[in-house]
């Protein structure tokens, strides 16, 4: 961060008080102050005693200081003034506002990083997206891809660093931490990238954090998006792709929003109208009368593509045994999974009754 920022701040405090006001940073060198003669000076015990310090404001050598931290708290810098007085910790509390808004500003100005979270999160108009991209210097039209990594179990702070390792080019690619399990992966990539190299990147991304941290992860990602204003649209379709993988297809840990089919459409059905379909489908009996023999027969089924003779070698038993449950199914639903529209229905309702088991547990 440039020191001009704090500086500027520095010399309108030097117009509304006597103090000497400044900052230090955490190697404790002075790097900008209304006393010039101080600029450079190096003060080590005094940057020590404000980063290891819990209180808000703290005083050495005649002098008050409070820290200026990161976004993950951590000591960054640390305004001072001339002092050790009540109105010297008031004028130090009072600088630290003016310097840390000066900080945050200059930071969600120029950082890349801030201004891509903000995309992706909606916390931008559209119409400041090619503003602040022209400020930044940042290319609109360039096809990126968005990840959306979710922890499974526990969450490690370290994965964060562990995946920015992976990517080093902190011009074109943005690691950004969500919330405490969800990281963002925003990648610039080649037009001719196709979704399988973008799964075999994700894949890249779930082994490094197995392997390294003993992370187990689930990852979604979207469509790529062409232009920057599309990255919100993408990192939406990202999180649907972990929410309906896990529904309906709990085994994979890499989900790609496109392969969803659908199981899409379902996952945004009204429980209403979910109920009422399968009470239509299932006049008979409920889906709920079938036994777990029954459905692993069902799913065998669907698996060996309505195929008779290869599901029974699937399941080893006899072609006619296998013909004999499907005709138990068909006289307790009404459907015969032969015909490939009743198959439809019936893969279409386990789903749906998937989804609505999902939501009970919620």
């Amino acid at each position: 961060m440039s020191n001009s920022v704090f500086q500027n701040v520095i010399v309108q405090l030097r117009e509304v008080s006597d103090r000497v006001f400044g900052v230090i940073d955490t190697d404790g060198y002075v790097v900008s102050c209304t006393d010039p003669a101080l600029l450079g000076e190096r003060w080590t015990d005094a940057a020590l005693k404000v980063a290891n310090t819990s209180e808000n404001v703290v005083t050495f050598g005649q002098k008050t200081f409070k820290a200026i931290t990161s976004n993950t708290n951590c000591f960054e810098y640390a305004v001072f003034c001339t002092g050790i007085d009540k109105d010297a910790k008031s004028a130090c509390v009072m600088a630290y506002i003016a310097l840390n808004d000066a900080k945050t500003f200059y930071e969600e100005k120029h950082d890349r990083g801030t201004f891509v979270k903000n995309i992706i999160m909606d916390n931008i108009l559209p119409g400041d997206i090619y503003i602040r991209a022209k400020e930044l210097h940042f290319a609109t039209d360039a096809p990126r891809a968005v990840f959306l990594v979710r922890q499974l179990g526990h969450a490690d702070v370290a994965t964060v660093d562990v995946l920015s390792g992976m990517f080093p080019d902190k011009t074109q690619d943005f690691v950004l931490s969500i919330n405490e399990t969800d990281i963002a992966v925003v990648k610039q990539i080649a037009p001719s990238t196709t979704a399988e190299e973008l799964e075999k990147l994700a894949q890249s991304m779930e082994d490094t954090l197995k392997n390294e941290l003993f992370i187990k992860s689930v990852i979604g990602f979207g469509t790529v998006a062409e232009h920057l204003r599309s990255l919100a649209d993408s990192y939406k379709e990202a999180q649907t792709a972990i929410d309906v993988g896990k529904v309906f297809d709990t085994e994979k840990s890499i989900i790609n929003y496109e392969n969803l089919g659908i199981g899409r459409l379902i996952y945004q059905l009204p429980t209403t109208l979910c109920d009422i379909f399968l009470s239509e489908v299932f006049k008979k009996n409920s889906i709920d009368s079938l036994d777990q023999e029954t459905l692993f027969t069902i799913n065998k089924f669907f698996e060996n593509n309505l195929n008779v003779s290869e599901t029974s070698r699937k399941l080893f038993v006899h072609r006619n045994t296998l013909v004999y449950r499907l005709e138990k199914i068909k006289k307790l639903t009404g459907l015969d999974l032969r015909e490939f529209d009743h198959a439809i229905v019936f893969k279409v309702a386990l789903m749906v009754r998937k989804y609505l088991s999902s939501r009970d547990l919620h």
